[in-house]
C-alpha cells in the first residue's frame, strides 16, 4: 500500500512543475519560521532568569535588569511579528499552489472521464464519478494546502526545538524526546485504521451522491408513481450508512487527539517534578525550567498538528487512491499510433468526405460475456443506399449504431467505412463523417445557436441561412429570442418534438457522408414531421442512410431492409420482397398493420 501511495503521489509531481518557484519559496521559509517559533520560549525563560539574577545569555550578561527586560521584550515582539509575516506569506503561497494543482488534476480527470468508453460509464454511477471529480479532488487540495507542507513545517519545528532543548539541558531534553516514541507509535497505529475508515466514507459518499442524482433526474417518474416515501426511505438508509462510516473516522480522530493531550500533560508533569528537584538542588535555574515547560508544550504542538494533518493526509491519500483508480482506467477506444495506420487509411484521412460505404464483416459483440448481442453479423451498404434495420426489441439495432460510431468495440470482426477499418480512422474524423440522430435527444444548457453549432465553425449569418434552408424558421419564430434563446438543462423549456427537430438540424448542418437515424421522428407530431420530411428527403439525397424505425411508412421507402433476430441477420430485401417471403418481417408488418406491434 505504501509503495502504491508513493507511486501515485509521484504521479502528481508534474502538476507542480509550473509553480516550483512558489513551492520552493514555501519550503525555504520553513527554517526561519521554526527558529522564530523556537526562540520565544527561550526569551521568556531568559526574562525569568534576569529577574532572579540567574545565569543569562552572554548578550544580557552586562545589562541592568530593566534594560535586559526591555531588550528581551523587543526581541520577543520582533520574533512574533517575523513569525506571523513569514507564516502568512507561506500559507498564501501554499494555498495558491494547492488550488492550481487541483484545478489541473480536475481538468485532466474530466478529460480522461470523457475519453473513457461507454462500457466504463455503463458500470459506473454518475454520482460516484462526480464524487471523484469534486469531493476527492477537494480533499487532495486540503491535503496539499494544509497537510504536506505543514507536515514538513512541523518536522522542522520539532527538530529545531529538540536541538535547542538538548543544548540547554540534555537530560530533560532527552527525556522529553524519548516520550515521543510511544506517542508516534500509537498515532501511526490509529492512522492506519483511520485510512481504511476514510476510504469507506468516500465510497458511501459516492453512493449517496449517486442516489441523489438518480432521484433528481427521475423526479417526474418518482412523483407520477408516488414513490416519494419509498425513495426517501431508501435515501435515508444510504444516509445512515454514510453517517456510520463518518462516525468511524470521528472515533479514530478523537482517540488521536485525546492520546496526544494526555501525553502532553504527563510530559509537563514530569518536567515540573524532575525540573523542580533540579532547581531545588541548584542544578538548574528557574528560568531554564520555565523554558523547558514552555518547550514541552511547544514540543507537542507539532505532534498535535502532525496528527491533525496526518488525518487530513490519510483522507488525501484515500482521495489520491480513488483519483488514481480513475486515471488508471484504460482508454479502451483510442486512436492508433501513426505508424500503425495503413496506406488506405492515410489516403482516406487526406481525402476528407468519402462516398459513404459501410461494411460489417463477421462482427461479434456482447455487453457481458454471457449475453451475446450480435453474432457473426455481416452486411454491406453501398454508397448512397438507404437501408432500414428492423427487428424485435433486443435484436441489436441500436448496438449497430454504437459500434459504427465506435462508442464500443466489437469482440471480433471488422467494421469498414469506405473500405477502411474504422479503428484506423481518427475518432474525430470518423464521427465527422457520421451524422447520428438518436431517439433520446440530449441538448446542453446554453443558447439554441450553441446547441446547433457544437463543434462546427459557423458564423451567425451562415447558421441562420442553414436554419432557413432546413425549415426551422417556424420553430425559431416561436422562441422568444430565436437562435439566442437560452435553453434550460436538457432543453426542458422545449417540447419533445422541438428538441428532436433541433437534433436533426444540428446533424444536417454538418453534411455527413453517412446519416444514421434511430427513430429520429418518433417525437414529432404529424404536422411537424410533414414539414421536416421534404428537408429530410433533400438531406438523404445522394447520401448513405441507415434508418432504425418502428413505423411501416418509414421502412417502406428504403432501398433495402435488414431484418435482425437475436443479433443475427435473418432476412434482407425490399419491402415487397420481404412481405412476399412471409418471414419475420412479414409477420411484424402484419402485426403493425393491426396495431399490435412495431417493427
Amino acid at each position: 500500500m505504501a509503495s502504491l501511495d508513493l507511486q501515485r503521489l509521484r504521479r502528481l509531481l508534474p502538476y507542480l512543475g509550473r509553480d516550483r518557484r512558489r513551492l520552493l519559496l514555501s519550503l525555504l521559509l520553513l527554517i526561519p519560521l521554526a527558529l522564530a517559533g523556537a526562540i520565544q520560549p527561550l526569551l521568556v525563560g531568559q526574562a525569568i532568569a534576569v529577574l532572579r539574577r540567574e545565569t543569562r545569555l552572554p548578550l544580557l550578561a552586562d545589562l541592568p535588569v530593566p534594560a535586559a527586560l526591555q531588550l528581551l521584550v523587543g526581541l520577543l515582539l520582533v520574533a512574533v511579528l517575523l513569525r506571523l509575516s513569514l507564516q502568512g506569506t507561506q500559507s498564501y503561497n501554499v494555498q495558491v499552489v494547492g488550488q492550481r494543482l487541483t484545478a489541473r488534476i480536475r481538468a485532466d480527470l474530466f478529460r480522461h472521464a470523457l475519453a473513457l468508453s461507454l462500457r466504463f460509464h455503463d458500470r459506473t454511477a454518475v454520482g460516484k464519478l462526480l464524487t471523484r471529480l469534486t469531493s476527492d479532488v477537494d480533499a487532495l487540495a486540503e491535503v496539499f494546502g494544509s497537510g504536506a507542507v505543514g507536515v514538513l513545517a512541523d518536522l522542522v519545528s520539532l527538530a529545531v526545538i529538540a536541538i535547542t532543548m538538548l543544548l540547554i539541558e540534555w537530560r530533560l531534553g532527552l527525556l522529553l524526546l524519548l516520550l515521543q516514541i510511544p506517542v508516534a507509535g500509537v498515532i501511526l497505529w490509529l492512522q492506519a485504521r483511520y485510512r481504511r475508515a476514510n476510504y469507506r466514507v468516500r465510497e458511501e459518499l459516492g453512493q449517496l451522491n449517486a442516489d441523489l442524482q438518480e432521484n433528481l433526474q427521475g423526479l417526474e417518474v418518482v412523483q407520477m408513481f408516488r414513490r416519494e416515501s419509498v425513495n426517501s426511505a431508501r435515501f435515508a438508509a444510504t444516509t445512515a450508512q454514510y453517517r456510520r462510516a463518518v462516525t468511524g473516522t470521528i472515533l479514530y480522530d478523537s482517540a488521536i487527539s485525546a492520546w496526544i493531550e494526555w501525553v502532553a500533560l504527563a510530559a509537563v508533569a514530569v518536567v515540573l517534578a524532575l525540573g523542580g528537584a533540579m532547581v531545588d538542588g541548584g542544578a538548574m535555574g528557574l528560568g531554564t525550567l520555565t523554558t523547558f515547560i514552555l518547550f514541552s508544550q511547544r514540543l507537542f504542538d507539532p505532534l498535535r498538528q502532525l496528527a491533525e494533518r496526518f488525518t487530513q493526509i490519510q483522507g488525501g491519500l484515500t482521495a489520491v487512491e480513488r483519483i488514481g483508480e480513475l486515471l488508471e482506467q484504460p482508454i479502451d477506444i483510442a486512436d492508433l499510433p501513426e505508424e500503425r495506420i495503413g496506406p488506405a487509411a492515410r489516403r482516406s484521412i487526406g481525402a476528407g468526405h468519402g462516398p459513404g460505404e459501410v461494411v460489417f464483416e463477421g462482427v461479434n459483440f456482447a455487453y457481458r460475456p454471457d449475453e451475446p448481442i450480435l453474432t457473426d453479423l455481416s452486411f454491406r451498404i453501398a454508397p448512397g443506399e438507404h437501408v432500414a434495420i428492423v427487428g424485435p426489441t433486443g435484436s441489436g439495432k441500436t448496438t449497430i449504431i454504437r459500434l459504427l460510431c465506435r462508442l464500443y468495440e466489437p469482440q471480433s470482426g471488422r467494421i469498414l467505412l469506405d473500405g477502411v477499418d474504422i479503428r484506423e480512422l481518427p475518432q474525430t474524423l470518423l464521427r465527422r463523417r457520421l451524422g447520428v440522430v438518436l431517439q433520446d435527444t440530449f441538448l446542453f444548457s446554453g443558447s439554441v445557436a450553441d446547441n446547433l453549432r457544437l463543434d462546427a465553425d459557423l458564423s451567425d449569418a451562415q447558421l441562420r441561412g442553414l436554419c432557413r434552408d432546413l425549415g426551422l424558421d417556424p420553430l425559431l419564430g416561436r422562441l422568444d429570442q430565436g437562435l439566442a434563446t437560452e435553453l434550460r438543462e436538457r432543453g426542458a423549456n422545449l417540447s419533445s418534438g422541438e428538441r428532436q427537430l433541433l437534433a436533426v438540424a444540428r446533424v444536417a448542418i454538418r453534411d455527413p457522408a453517412v446519416l444514421v437515424m434511430d427513430e429520429a421522428t418518433a417525437f414529432l407530431d404529424p404536422s411537424t414531421e410533414a414539414t421536416l420530411q421534404s428537408d429530410l428527403e433533400a438531406l438523404l439525397q445522394d447520401r448513405t442512410a441507415i434508418v432504425i424505425a418502428h413505423r411501416l411508412a418509414t421502412v417502406e421507402a428504403s432501398d433495402r431492409i435488414l431484418v435482425l433476430r437475436r443479433g443475427r441477420l435473418v432476412e434482407q430485401g425490399t419491402h415487397q420482397q420481404l412481405r412476399a417471403a412471409g418471414g419475420l418481417y412479414a409477420q411484424l408488418a402484419e402485426l403493425q398493420e393491426k396495431g399490435l406491434a412495431s417493427l
